[in-house]
């Protein structure tokens, strides 16, 4: 590693091969907390490339517990995290208001590294026990419309740096990784970004790959529509800036989707948004999501059509039913 750093610090890019290389030799723990900490700083410090990302990506995926729900048509709802905005579960949300629709959802996530909550945080609040077996997991498809995967179940891998990434406390690479190693490879993915250089990456990355995919990055850093600024999406038909006035949403202020400053007092944000008693604000940026993604599945629809299926589900209790499903089922 100490040859790797100093290549790194002198500015050198690795090639893919590289890449994937050292992540397979930092799963099998052949490198002290330090040297992992350095190395992970390196891309704090400079952009990572497409080779460096797809190397890593290639790694992770390689020593992942796959797990098949081909036949369900899925979509994942996920975004880098690391954008320090402190919102509320704003891609967890989505999820289950998308699920309440009727569409199957493999939701990827993990414990938070960089905010209060992540989603992981949250459904283990709610009662929910993780698991990697694919006979449970298609039940809960079957019973809730959606199934979680938690990665630390699927990615043995990450486990070596686990503590590392804890005591940083800092977006990192592996940040950028979470959204692009789903272990069930689902065939639709609405993925959120905290900067467009990586929007850009993902959509270099999987432009030529099966899946439908939509990236989100909001203009003033959220990995999510957050409906504070315009954002940019991309998708397999290119690359379009998208205002919330073009959808016929009023913009809101940062304050309007705070998610609090613990697991407790973002599960109860999360409650109230799902029972369908969430602020207007709250409310709309859950469904603005959840209609984007839908129409990431479905590019027919139109936003307005997405949108109407989205707040049925919401107010419908279609959504919190999933919820209930998916907890009393684990």
């Amino acid at each position: 590693m100490k040859k790797i750093l100093n290549d790194l610090y002198q500015h050198k890019k690795l090639s893919k091969s590289e890449a994937k290389k050292i992540l397979l030799e930092i799963a099998e723990s052949r490198y002290n907390e330090a040297h992992l900490a350095s190395f992970m700083t390196v891309f704090m410090m400079r952009p990572i490339t497409v080779d460096e990302l797809s190397g890593f990506r290639e790694a992770l995926l390689e020593l992942a517990i796959k797990i098949d729900l081909s036949e369900y048509n899925t979509i994942d709802i996920v975004g880098t995290g690391g954008d320090g905005k402190d919102t509320f579960n704003i891609s967890t949300l989505t999820s289950f208001i998308v699920a309440g629709t009727g569409q199957k959802v493999a939701k990827h996530g993990n414990y938070s590294v960089s905010s209060k909550s992540g989603s992981s945080d949250m459904l283990q609040s709610f009662g929910y026990e993780f698991t990697n077996d694919e006979t449970i997991l298609q039940s809960h498809l079957e019973k809730a419309n959606i199934c979680f995967l938690h990665a630390p179940k699927f990615h043995p891998a990450m486990a070596a740096v686990g503590p590392t990434r804890k005591a940083l406390a800092l977006k990192t690479f592996f940040n950028m990784l979470g959204p692009l190693v789903n272990p069930s490879s689902p065939q639709n993915l609405m993925l959120g970004t905290f900067n467009l250089e990586i929007a850009r990456l993902y959509h270099y990355i999987l432009q030529d790959e099966k899946s439908n995919y939509g990236i989100i990055h909001a203009l003033d850093g959220y990995d999510e529509i957050s409906l504070t600024s315009g954002f940019k999406l991309f998708t397999k038909f290119g690359e379009e800036l998208i205002n919330p006035e073009d959808i016929g949403q009023k913009r809101i202020l940062q304050k309007d989707i705070y998610g609090g400053n613990s697991v407790t007092s973002a599960a109860k944000i999360f409650k109230t948004i799902i029972e369908g008693k969430g602020t207007e604000e709250q409310t709309n940026v859950v469904l603005t999501n959840a209609a984007f993604a839908l129409k990431i599945v479905d590019k027919n629809k139109t936003f307005e059509e997405a949108f109407s299926l989205a707040k049925d589900s919401l107010f419908g209790g279609k959504a919190s039913h999933c919820l209930q499903q998916l907890i009393s089922n684990c």
